[in-house]
């Protein structure tokens, strides 16, 4: 929950202002005054006729008495008309209007009208209303509640000592991050216990990590740790359309931090603020780099014996300007990277605590079966399971419901799409011929699933390996071998069908870009020997990479690298044919039976390749209804 301490200069935060209703219920009571005021002063006494009607009246003898003004004349009859005997006219220039009243014997004279009343409440007050209403709205916009005008103001959320709940015990998975962090809580609590022997308190730690790994979480987790206040906003929130108006809140930030020292500052995003300056091609500074030159001097300038600590995360390190890492500014680079099995085991702890499991379910085999996921998407997981768990009526999570769940976060939705009989059979060669060479060729993982149902964008089917331990390195032999089983499927289709199709364009692509890895990147290419000809700068945690001008190699070398990619991916090729053609039969077992019924375990494949009978068919289900088609 948002604090309740009140920042400098400002209101409190989180809290509804108390005057809002009641200057509007003043304004709409000063509305209803001067409606009161012109339709009670303003309006005319009397009966509202006609001049042809007065006329009449007057020649009728029907008139007692008249009022002449300026515009309105007033009288009153000498019969009332349904109880009413005064009323008013609009005065028109009339010269016998004198004459006819005496031939009546009509009593007359003239009023002299009191002007200031109509005119204070015509205009002045009026007037006045305004000037109240543009002053309210004026001290609205230019206030500290977060209005219009207030651009200098700080957008950070800040949060009191008692309302960060967060801990190290609801981080899993970064054991080393989290050993790293515990030091500073330690100088938030103890600060003297470094400073007396001549140490400083490092001014700013940067989470570096990818997507999704808790890098806010640990933040949070020091501020619940040390029981401090802690101020949090993202790297976007300081650049505005207005120049200066950045800088501002920089300044603003480091304000309010000093007053609440000691304190965590927390920057997400920082590569949103801090990216490398670099020269503008039309001169002058840009107010992003403003920004950054503000932030760099206040990191500079403030006390370190205050004990603030900058913490900032980001997913592109390789952006952020050099400025910002040197030391004295960032002193502390902390890498919060993807848990490892162990770790992916004790995230999941964490996140089923309130999910209500089967007793029969090993957290153990669903972690090995996420190689790869972060914290956040090993939270999805479990939310996606509980959901499927919940849309059949379960009373528990059981562990198919994971099953599904991992197939639906790795390759995708389950589609109900209608495939011809053909195609199904080139996606079953297809698949097969991958689950056979993943199966022969050595010191690749074990095959977990086959399926032919499509899921996803555009996959018709997949095969799934479940690795039997995180791999950090890859050797060529291995790179190798994984070259041959993506081209395994166009492989089957080429010796089963004896024709290409284009099921292969993702296979296609993946091994390109790992062969000319392996070329310009990883120098194993016995022939353009070990040299990196890469000239991009790619990035660490996210797949993004940042085109820079070719110009490091010759063409006759940019030729010698297609070359040499062309014959890794050729033999590669070569490879899984050779593996396809030497168990021609287990293709075709493996295809039929994929094709009775879409979808197989890899221990079923494991006993087709070590030749055991195949199982008796399952009993074919009921035809379902046909669906309706709309022609």
């Amino acid at each position: 929950m948002p604090s309740s301490s009140v920042p400098p200069g400002g209101s409190q935060k989180g809290r509804p202002s108390a005057t809002k209703p009641a200057a509007l219920w003043w304004v709409l009571g000063a509305l209803m005054l001067l409606a009161i005021g012109q339709a009670y002063f303003l309006a005319p006494a009397g009966k509202q006729i006609s001049y042809s009607e007065f006329k009449g009246l007057v020649r009728g003898g029907q008139v007692a008495e008249v009022a002449v003004g300026d515009t309105i004349i007033h009288g009153t009859l000498k019969k009332p008309e349904e109880g009413v005997a005064g009323f008013t006219t609009t005065r028109i220039e009339d010269p016998k209007l004198v004459e006819e009243l005496d031939e009546a014997g009509v009593k007359y004279s003239g009023e002299l009208v009191s002007r200031w009343l109509p005119e204070v409440l015509g205009w002045v007050v009026p007037l006045l209303l305004l000037v109240a209403l543009w002053s309210f709205f004026f001290k609205r916009m230019g206030g500290a509640e977060g209005g219009v005008m207030s651009f200098a103001r700080s957008k950070a959320k800040i949060y009191a000592e008692d309302d960060v709940k967060t801990t190290f015990q609801d981080v899993a998975g970064v054991d080393e991050a989290a050993q790293e962090l515990r030091e500073i809580v330690e100088f938030l609590k103890t600060p003297k216990k470094f400073t007396n022997l001549g140490g400083h308190i490092p001014k700013g730690v940067l989470l570096v990590g990818p997507p999704g790994t808790g890098k806010t979480l640990l933040a949070r987790a020091v501020a619940g740790e040390a029981k401090v206040p802690f101020f949090s906003l993202s790297g976007s929130e300081f650049v505005e359309m207005f120049v200066g108006v950045g800088a501002a809140r920089v300044r603003d930030l480091f304000a309010q931090a000093e007053a609440k020292a000691p304190c965590i500052v927390f920057i997400d995003e920082l590569d949103a603020l801090g990216k490398a300056r670099q020269q503008s091609a039309f001169g002058g500074h840009e107010e992003r780099e403003q920004t950054l030159n503000q932030l760099l001097a206040e990191m500079d300038g403030f006390d370190a014996r205050k004990a603030i600590i900058i913490m900032a995360a980001t997913n592109r390190p390789e952006v952020l300007d050099p400025a910002l890492m040197r030391p004295g500014r960032f002193d502390r680079q902390v890498l919060v990277d993807k848990p490892d099995v162990k770790g992916r085991e004790e995230v999941l702890k964490i996140h089923v605590r309130n999910v209500k499991l089967d007793p029969a379910i090993d957290l153990r085999k669903v972690a090995a079966r996420t190689a790869g996921f972060a914290g956040a998407d090993l939270a999805n997981l479990v939310n996606e399971a509980a959901l499927l768990a919940a849309r059949r009526d379960a009373q528990v999570v059981q562990m198919r419901d994971f099953d599904e769940a991992i197939d639906r976060l790795i390759a995708g939705l389950e589609k109900k799409r209608v495939m011809s009989t053909k195609e199904r059979e080139i996606v079953a060669y297809h698949e097969s011929g991958h689950a056979i060479v993943a199966s022969v060729l050595p010191n690749m993982d074990p095959v977990h699933k086959i399926s032919i149902v499509a899921r996803g964008f555009g996959a018709l089917g997949y095969t799934m390996q479940l690795p039997l331990e995180d791999k950090y390195l890859m050797q060529k032999g291995d790179l190798l071998a994984q070259l041959a089983i993506l081209l395994g499927g166009r492989a089957a289709e080429e010796i089963a069908i004896g024709e290409i199709s284009t099921g292969a364009q993702n296979d296609l692509q993946r091994v390109t870009d790992i062969a000319r890895s392996m070329v310009t990147e990883w120098g194993m290419s016995e022939r353009l020997g070990t040299i990196n000809f890469d000239t991009s700068r790619r990035g660490r945690f996210l797949d993004l990479g940042i085109p820079s001008e070719r110009g490091l190699y010759s063409e006759d070398t940019a030729r010698m690298i297609d070359d040499e990619v062309k014959q890794i991916i050729n033999s590669a090729l070569n490879e899984a044919r050779r593996v396809l053609r030497d168990r021609r039969d287990i293709l075709e077992r493996v295809t039929r039976r994929l094709l009775e019924k879409e979808v197989m375990e890899g221990d079923e494949l494991r006993a087709i390749m070590l030749g055991t009978p195949d199982p008796p068919p399952e009993p074919a289900p009921e035809p379902a209804p046909e669906p309706l088609r709309l022609t």
